[in-house]
């Protein structure tokens, strides 16, 4: 138990910092996943017959023109952001990152201010997909999720906290 409490909080391996932060990012993007999919589905149209997870859940979905459903799949995109941004917040500051860097207030600030660049980019990205290339919601998300990773954990480790 002494072994896994030390290694679950060590902040200066690199490695393992980078695992943690994969780990705490499957969570928050498990998180971010869950909310923007439940808001597209049941909120904010924006899933299509040919989504994975239309198919393999058998969801019954309203359908909507291109247009409003690159608008709700922004939608859908926030609402999911503050739910899984503050996930990422407190899983990095309790596991990864050395906090101190910045006051508190500031540092939160910062973290939303990275995270929402960075999905900004990756929900427009995503909104190109859908409403210029018709691809599909799942596509979209996948493109927003693999953009905005690699711009926050690089903001996260050199700008917001001690690496």
């Amino acid at each position: 138990m002494g072994n896994l409490k030390k290694i679950l909080l060590d902040k200066e391996h690199a490695g393992v910092q980078f695992l943690k932060y994969s780990a705490c990012g499957a969570v928050a993007m498990a998180t971010d996943m869950l909310v923007f999919f439940l808001a597209a589905w049941l909120l904010f149209p924006a899933l299509t017959e040919t989504d994975s997870l239309v198919r393999l859940f058998h969801l019954e979905i309203v359908a909507v023109p291109e247009h409003i459903r690159a608008i709700n799949f922004c939608i859908g995109n926030g609402i999911a952001f503050l739910a899984s941004n503050l996930t990422a917040y407190i899983l990095n500051v309790l596991f990864v990152f050395k906090a101190g860097k910045h006051s508190r207030p500031k540092e939160l600030g910062l973290f939303y201010l990275v995270s929402a660049t960075s999905v900004g980019i990756g929900v427009l990205v995503g909104a190109v997909l859908i409403k210029g290339f018709g691809l599909s919601t799942t596509v979209s998300y996948v493109a927003k999720a693999v953009s905005t990773t690699l711009i926050n954990y690089a903001a996260r480790k050199f700008i917001i906290f001690h690496g």
